[in-house]
């Protein structure tokens, strides 16, 4: 199992005080005899729903050396997690989560802006000190 992101905690107290039900931390996407978890690597996903939604968030720290990388990495990983949950017809949808530090000064380029609107990517924008969902980004 994938170890926590550094702020894997904070969305999920987000998701909490925002009135989310939290279903599950261990979520395991499953494909073809494939298991996949939301968070590849050093990291777990957050399975929530509220209000008849159900969401899964795959939170993304962006501290490594390239803010590019990061992005290549969150939205590769993103958009093959959607795929599957497309192929087994879910109704789960998919987030990526953020820190608000990340989406204003990673995510206000151009570029990301590109790649966010161009591949439907759905953002979960968190301030991780008060662990406040600050914005949901469609």
């Amino acid at each position: 199992m994938p170890a926590k992101d550094i702020y894997h905690d904070a969305v999920k107290q987000a998701l909490i005080k925002d009135g989310w039900l939290i279903v599950t931390e261990n979520y395991v996407l499953e494909y073809g005899g494939d298991k996949l978890y939301p968070d590849i690597a050093a990291e777990k996903s957050i399975a929530a729903e509220s209000q008849g939604r159900k969401i899964i968030v795959e939170v993304k720290s962006f501290l490594g050396r390239s803010f590019m990388n990061d992005l290549e990495g969150a939205v590769g990983q993103y958009i093959i997690y959607r795929n599957i949950l497309q192929a087994q017809q879910s109704e789960y949808e998919l987030y990526l989560a953020i820190t608000s530090r990340v989406y204003s000064s990673g995510f206000q380029k151009k570029i990301s802006q590109l790649i966010v609107e161009t591949n439907r990517v759905k953002l979960l924008v968190v301030d991780p000190k008060s662990e406040v969902v600050e914005r949901w980004i469609n």
